[in-house]
């Protein structure tokens, strides 16, 4: 049985995470504990709300240290949503804030309008397909392995990441004809802009090749 520790910072809707890691399988432990996180076998950072204000409350806990330390032992990390979005280096919701610095890049405001300057929805809500980058379909022994493009997950956010690199880019979504970007990696840590929790079976099977996962040696 895999051990997954949930980062608790009081931003994070943790009990349906905590749910769909135990019906995969896992043995779950919430903590605010910087020790505890440092030690964790399979680290999980969800999220929900403004980046800014995520940052604020792992600082107050005295979490940001604990986080990077882990990402560093190659062990397993998954970032859900603003989890996902808190990994980059950069945020800009209301400013420009510092984030994790996990992955080189930025969060952004998603634009108003699409390509063809017809206007959406801002939040991103709803099911989408998820699609490779260039096209490529290359996600084998990867969080993604044996999805297939255009299997939908679950969104809900205002904001998107922009990875630095095309390389930390795992797969993007499609809205009103902008790409945004789904899933960012590298190495063992893995940013998730949808809820894996709220995306019924193809949410479990991400979260299933997460747990199979091995840490890097």
């Amino acid at each position: 049985m895999k051990n997954v520790v949930i980062v608790d910072y009081g931003m994070g809707n943790l009990l349906s995470v905590q749910r769909a890691f135990e019906h995969c399988g896992a043995r779950v432990k919430i903590t605010s504990s910087p020790a505890r996180i440092e030690k964790a076998e399979y680290l999980v950072l969800p999220g929900v709300g403004a980046f800014t204000d995520g940052m604020r409350e792992l600082d107050s806990r005295g979490l940001v240290r604990s986080i990077r330390a882990f990402a560093k032992t190659g062990r397993p990390f998954l970032g859900i949503c603003l989890g996902m979005q808190m990994m980059l280096e950069t945020g800009e919701e209301f400013g420009i804030y510092d984030g994790l610095a996990l992955i080189p890049g930025k969060v952004v405001m998603i634009p108003k309008n699409g390509p063809d300057g017809t206007s959406h929805k801002i939040p991103h809500i709803g099911w989408n397909g998820l699609l490779p980058l260039n096209d490529n379909g290359n996600w084998e022994n990867t969080i993604l392995h044996g999805i297939s493009p255009g299997e939908s997950v679950y969104f809900v956010h205002s904001f998107s990441a922009l990875p630095a690199h095309p390389q930390n880019d795992l797969a993007d979504c499609s809205y009103n004809g902008l790409r945004l970007c789904a899933v960012i990696r590298s190495g063992n840590v893995y940013g998730c802009q949808f809820h894996p929790e709220k995306s019924s079976d193809v949410g479990l099977r991400i979260i299933n090749n997460f747990l199979r996962i091995q840490p890097l040696r």
